[in-house]
């Protein structure tokens, strides 16, 4: 009998990570991200979703938000006999945009990927559990909301190429404490080579911005790297804004309500994926510490007018990590929500229907952006 090399897992006390190829959650090998949107004529929102290896990957879930919009979440229970799923279904559209995950359903079913439930190898059941975001009006009518179709054509325009950020997809109408929110994503890879990775639909009733000085609430996490969503401004520092653009986001929400006025019906939702090993107890596990990073990015959190929801894919690529590993896991999975939050707000830009106006951050704070190198960094 060979005797093993023991695992040095001893990074795992302070992980030191760099983001992967894409610093999205496509850099876990075979996840897929479609979106599919509608914007004008009243209308303001979307469906992504976020597609598993053909075989599935094991699948977890924490709801902490008062207010969820789910599907299948009592599935992902561990005590519960299906493990794996095939894909995860982030819509807007409140409880009618869970719609879309038909369409998500219908698709995978006619690409013969689904759960056996017969001797006929057609006789299959696609495993798609999903969530939706409140942005219901907001692009001014209010019965504008996803379907089934808006599930096909999402999954008809996914890849394994880097997902657009911002006002996309199930981020098209979101919004962030009374800023616009959209769609964010990041990727960590572990000193043992494992990848995390994120992708969030930022639409909190709480803030994401410190209300004392203006700064993102969860920049003090980012990476170098993440700035990468200011395109031509990437290579620029992100700091303290002037206090005057403080000032007047303050006055436009007490005379305009907007800016900083948050709306009363939010939510915000997403996945993370690794290409670890996990069981499915594990997977839950990530999905509820993945909340801890959601609390360091917005202020308040989970509250009882948010259905904030988390999923993990676990895609089984590489070895089951060891109990200090998954520590480390853990830890990274947490910063790389806060990491897709901010990243989301950045990428975020404004908007205006028949419903308002609604300013991204960078347009309330241009000055939080400038070309000294002060990004928050761990």
């Amino acid at each position: 009998m060979t005797e093993q090399t023991p695992v040095d897992s001893s990074w795992a006390l302070d992980p030191q990570v760099s983001p992967g190829p894409t610093n999205s959650i496509v850099d876990v090998p075979g996840i897929r991200v479609g979106h599919h949107d509608r914007r004008g004529d009243g209308w303001l929102t979307g469906t992504t979703v976020v597609l598993a290896p053909p075989e599935g990957a094991v699948g977890g879930v924490d709801v902490r938000g008062g207010g969820p919009g789910t599907r299948e979440t009592d599935l992902l229970d561990p005590r519960n006999q299906v493990d794996r799923v095939h894909a995860i279904t982030l819509s807007g559209g409140s409880a009618f945009g869970l719609a879309a995950a038909d369409g998500v359903m219908r698709h995978l079913y006619a690409e013969g990927c689904g759960f056996p439930c017969g001797p006929d190898p057609e006789q299959v059941v696609p495993i798609v559990p999903g969530a939706v975001i409140f942005d219901l009006n907001r692009g001014g009518t209010f019965t504008a909301t996803p379907d089934a179709s808006f599930g096909v054509a999402a999954c008809q325009a996914a890849s394994r190429e880097a997902p657009s950020l911002g006002c996309v997809g199930a981020g098209t109408g979101a919004e962030c404490g009374g800023l616009k929110g959209g769609v964010g994503s990041a990727s960590a890879v572990l000193p043992d080579g494992t990848t995390v990775a994120a992708l969030v639909i930022a639409n909190p009733g709480g803030h994401v911005v410190d209300l004392r000085t203006g700064e993102l609430v969860g920049a003090r996490a980012l990476l170098d790297g993440d700035l990468d969503v200011l395109g031509e401004r990437a290579a620029y520092g992100l700091g303290r804004p002037d206090p005057q653009e403080l000032v007047t986001a303050r006055e436009r929400a007490t005379t305009d309500r907007v800016g900083l006025t948050p709306k009363v019906l939010a939510t915000t939702i997403g996945v993370i994926a690794t290409d670890a090993t996990l069981t499915k107890a594990q997977a839950a596990k990530v999905a509820g510490i993945g909340h801890d990073g959601m609390a360091r990015a917005i202020d308040p959190v989970h509250t009882m007018f948010d259905g904030d929801t988390l999923f993990t894919l676990a895609t089984g690529a590489r070895p089951a990590p060891d109990p200090m590993a998954f520590h480390g896991l853990l830890t990274v999975a947490a910063r790389t929500v806060t990491r897709a939050i901010v990243r989301a707000v950045l990428a975020a830009e404004s908007v205006e229907t028949p419903a308002g106006t609604t300013r991204s951050y960078l347009e309330a704070f241009p000055s939080a952006v400038h070309s000294g190198d002060r990004t928050p960094t761990r």
